[in-house]
Formats: C-alpha cells, structure tokens, sequence
C-alpha cells in the first residue's frame, strides 16, 4: 500500500495539474489518483492564466504535473508559460504522456521528469516525491556539493578541493542554477530568464560568455557540457548519481 502525504504538510502544501477542460477531472487521472493518496491537489487548464495558481502566503507547491497525453510538444509550451510566474520556476515539473509518445519528449524542454498514462498510482507518486525531493535538497541547503565544487549560498563563496574561486554574482547565480538542474539539459533561454530576468535585454550569447568564465574558473571541477542545439548540462558525480552531498 502507498503511504499517504504527510497530514500536517499536506494542509499547507498542493501539487498542481494541469490539462484539458473535464478531462482533468477524470477518475484514472493524476489529481483524482493523487487526492486518492491524500495529497491537496489543484487544477488548471492547459489555457488558464498561470497566475491563478499561485501559492498564497503560507502555502507552498509541490510540483507540477501536466498530462500532454499525445501532444508532449503543447505541454513544452504550457510550461514555458507556467514558468514566466516567478513563484512557479523552482517547482519541479512532471509531463504524463501515453506509452507511443514517450519516444517525442524533449530533454531541452525542461520538465524533470515524466510518468506514463495510464498512471500506476504507486509509480506517480513516487515521481512527485522524488522531484520534491531532489529539487527542495538543493533550495533549502546552504551549501552544495557536485564532486569536488563546493558552493556556500550564504556565503557566496564557491571553492574547489578547498581552494576559493572568486566569481561575480551573475557567474554565481548561473553555477547554482546549473547545479540545481544536475544531469538534465538547461536551455540558454531558460538560464537567461531565471539568472537575468525575463526584462532583461542582452541576448543568449550573455549566457554562452558566463559559461565560458566558469569552464576557465572552474577548470575540469564543474563537468559543464554543450548539448549542442539544446544548451548546457552539468553531470552528476559518478558515485552518486542523482543526489546532492551537503558539504
């Protein structure tokens, strides 16, 4: 058997889905699967102002979940959307998709994970707790560490094996967001928006510059990679793929 949400979290804490009209309400889909396990959960529209949806004072959003079904390429779309709300960017994102489409999932899109329609309730859950957890790791820590690259968010410090390296606070600010998204493809417009702001006006080539000063300041520590045409991606360590050491 599942083991339900947390009573105490739950009360504060939702998982938002997103999808087309009724078909959202539907019985074997995510929200009622979801609520089943005792999870608050909230819905919208592929088409809704994302604002709606975001959390209140004291609440907070676990994930997002949007049912695709046959069209990944429309949920791509929608998230780019639901990410313009700052309070929606650091909320891992999941796209539910039908067994035939698997194969047209963009690794440059952004979501941090996928699950299969139709759903195993106990498979569904589990990704929303594994994104929960693996992004709230990273945003609640104060210190990261990807191999030998240690990042002090309060201190705004970055070492490698002990050493300090000085950076500027964009330089920073795209390493921790990079970090933050280990092992998964980070387009140069998403680094643009999260790092720069959405009213900045220089364009994706600031990103490819900053990149080129961390590889130069950071040496073979960071394991940056190109992805080319889709961006930028840093590996996790070997030894522990995945997971985050608090340094």
């Amino acid at each position: 058997m599942v083991k339900a949400y947390d009573a105490a979290v739950a009360a504060t804490a939702f998982v938002l889905v997103v999808g087309h009209g009724p078909e959202i309400e539907r019985e074997d889909g995510a929200a009622a699967q979801l609520r089943a396990l005792g999870a608050q959960v909230r819905t919208i529209d592929l088409w809704d102002d994302p604002t709606a949806v975001v959390p209140n004072e004291g609440e907070s959003l676990r994930a997002i979940i949007i049912e695709a079904m046959e069209r990944p390429d429309l949920a791509a779309a929608v998230l780019r959307a639901l990410r313009q709300a700052p309070a929606l960017r650091g909320v891992g994102a999941i796209v539910a998709v039908c067994h035939g489409q698997v194969a047209q999932l963009d690794p440059a899109a952004g979501f941090d994970d996928f699950v299969l329609i139709p759903y195993v309730p106990a498979e569904l859950y589990a990704r929303v707790r594994n994104v929960e957890w693996r992004l709230s790791e990273f945003h609640n820590e104060e210190r990261m560490k990807i191999g030998t690259v240690v990042i002090d968010r309060l201190g705004h410090q970055v070492t490698v094996g002990g050493k300090p390296i000085a950076l500027t606070a964009r330089e920073l600010g795209l390493l921790v967001y990079l970090c933050e998204r280990r092992g998964r493809v980070v387009s140069r417009e998403q680094a643009l928006g999260h790092v720069w702001g959405d009213d900045y006006d220089g364009g994706s080539r600031t990103v490819d510059i900053h990149v080129r000063r961390l590889r130069m300041k950071l040496g073979e520590a960071l394991r940056l990679s190109t992805v080319r045409g889709a961006g930028y991606k840093i590996a996790a360590p070997d030894d522990l793929p995945g997971r985050v050491i608090d340094g």
